[in-house]
């Protein structure tokens, strides 16, 4: 079992470890909790009931969060001709084609977010081994393949405005940040229904039974916090609607 600080220990004490809080409840406690001398991450943890070995029942999807993770991405587009012209413009961090491929294949991985054009996935498809594990290969469920040209600059946009992208690990958990401690409650709250509602939404129709099983809320250093997943679902489609 890992060793816990006093500081990390003396947070534990203000979460009742066998209640399931609601929304506000736990974004109040998470900021409590948060106890260490920088900006923490606010970040969210869903458990599903879904089977990760089967193709079917992976879920990969990205949503726009309202005020987004107080985190500007470096967004890379991979794009020639006037795509490249076209995000530069639109303030893409680094274009190119096979100039970036073999830098990212030499072990360049300065970017948080990967954009392609359709035409240029045959050169990026065998950056997949690279890329998938960080989360950053480019996917048309993510919204991140982009077929034309005129799509680009809405696209970045919202990558530097607060789109995340959100996919099952192996042991079908998803972790997404929805914003620094120095939030106020609000903008988490509204954060967190936006995210929980798309990844509803995102449920694979092979699913069968329960699809979020559980929702913790926790800072880069604090204690988790659960929530009442009943409440937050209803809370979260009426914010949406």
């Amino acid at each position: 079992m890992p060793k816990h600080g006093k500081r990390y220990l003396e947070a534990l004490k203000l979460v009742d470890l066998t209640k399931r809080y609601s929304p506000r409840e736990a974004i109040e406690l998470v900021k409590k909790t948060a106890y260490a001398n920088f900006d923490e991450s606010i970040e969210v943890h869903i458990n599903l009931g879904i089977d990760p070995r089967q193709a079917d029942q992976n879920v990969r999807s990205s949503v726009a969060l309202p005020h987004g993770t107080g985190k500007t991405p470096r967004v890379l587009v991979f794009a020639v001709g006037e795509a490249a012209r076209i995000a530069q413009e639109a303030g893409a961090d680094y274009v190119g084609s096979d100039d970036l491929v073999r830098q990212i294949e030499s072990g360049w991985l300065e970017f948080d977010a990967a954009i392609a054009m359709a035409d240029q996935m045959g050169k990026v498809g065998p950056l997949g081994r690279i890329l998938g594990r960080r989360g950053l290969m480019p996917n048309p469920r993510s919204g991140t393949v982009i077929r034309s040209p005129e799509d680009l600059p809405q696209v970045i946009k919202e990558v530097k405005g607060g789109r995340v992208e959100f996919r099952n690990d192996r042991t079908g958990n998803i972790h997404v940040a929805i914003g620094r401690k120095s939030f106020d409650t609000q903008k988490l709250l509204e954060n967190l229904y936006v995210l929980v509602d798309a990844v509803n939404r995102a449920r694979p129709s092979a699913v069968k039974g329960t699809f979020i099983r559980s929702i913790t809320v926790t800072s880069t250093m604090g204690p988790p916090i659960a929530l009442d997943v009943a409440q937050t679902l209803e809370e979260a489609q009426a914010f949406v609607q």
